[in-house]
């Protein structure tokens, strides 16, 4: 375990609460690199947690936390964002050490972030005297009003401008209520990106990762496929409430068929040997066009039936 107050711990300590800290106020600046920027900021936090140990790799993610309250004028659901980030690559390492199969390490991690996330997100409300669904609601409806802005920076017709704002109060209407599901997914989604950015990231640094395996042969159970089915036959109910579920429902499905999608990709872009910055491209491309993103998602699905990878059949040649 190292010493904190060695020089050289001290000195990993700053470069990992600098690292953290811009990449957060980076996100938060800039809706172009947010995107990419939101999916590094677990990655300090792991590496030197692996590197300087439970308590030393601590101080990381909680001193960057304690820099950013007041240049965001206090605690507010941007910094409990912030915090779940910083929490999943804290907790995600802490797994590494079980050895677990990789299905327990992102489920668990998933869990305990989305468990404390939501009891912080509770003494949040608590103290600011504000229900959890006013605070939510006034979130949305913030960033919905930001996102107008944006789209009015990069020059879009007035006409279109003017019918998204005639649409907020039906958009912020629905984005509240499958918050839990975008919630989920979302960490879902950082966690299995951390864990894949970690392995090279330690692997280098000569620390411990895990020994997952091939992950491009990894399946979902094929049980899910009925959570699936059920899902959608809820949105053919009348009823809101079951149109809701159901909604809810595939959004975290599809978050897990995109895992398996994805892993079907990489398998083809090693087996053909493509370079590396093509793959570079090509992962980029998933990421922002909803289009292809729907398209790996079907992969996945479909995999169970198609096993487009052959699993079972020559895998091992």
């Amino acid at each position: 375990m190292p010493i904190i107050g060695n020089a050289d711990t001290l000195k990993d300590i700053a470069i990992g609460v600098g690292i953290t800290s811009l990449l957060f106020v980076v996100t938060l600046q800039s809706p172009i690199l947010g995107f990419f920027c939101t999916v590094g900021i677990p990655l300090p936090t792991i590496y030197y947690r692996a590197k300087l140990g439970r308590k030393a790799g601590a101080l990381v993610p909680a001193i960057a936390l304690l820099t950013l309250v007041p240049i965001f004028g206090g605690a507010s659901i941007d910094l409990l964002y912030f915090f779940e980030l910083v929490l999943i690559g804290f907790v995600l390492c802490e797994m590494f050490g079980r050895n677990l199969a990789i299905e327990k390490t992102v489920a668990l991690t998933c869990a305990a972030v989305l468990v404390i996330g939501s009891g912080v997100l509770i003494l949040h409300s608590v103290s600011t005297a504000a229900g959890i669904d006013t605070l939510v609601s006034a979130y949305v409806r913030t960033n919905l009003e930001a996102t107008v802005e944006l789209y009015e920076g990069m020059g879009v017709p007035t006409d279109t401008i003017q019918l998204i704002r005639d649409s907020l109060d039906g958009i912020q209407y629905v984005l509240v209520r499958i918050i839990p599901a975008l919630s989920i997914a979302s960490v879902l989604f950082l966690t299995w990106t951390s864990l894949l950015l970690a392995r090279p990231l330690l692997k280098r640094g000569n620390l411990f990762f895990p020994d997952f395996g091939r992950l491009n042969l990894w399946k979902s159970p094929e049980s899910l496929v009925w959570g699936t089915i059920g899902c959608g036959l809820m949105l053919l109910i009348p009823e809101r409430i079951f149109k809701l579920w159901g909604i809810n429902g595939l959004l975290v499905l599809m978050t897990i068929y995109f895992f398996q999608g994805i892993a079907i990709v990489s398998f083809y872009f090693e087996k053909k040997r493509f370079p590396r910055m093509l793959r570079l491209f090509l992962y980029s491309l998933v990421a922002l066009q909803q289009i292809v993103l729907l398209i790996v998602v079907a992969l996945g699905f479909f995999d169970m039936w198609l096993n487009f990878r052959k699993l079972g059949a020559d895998e091992n040649s």
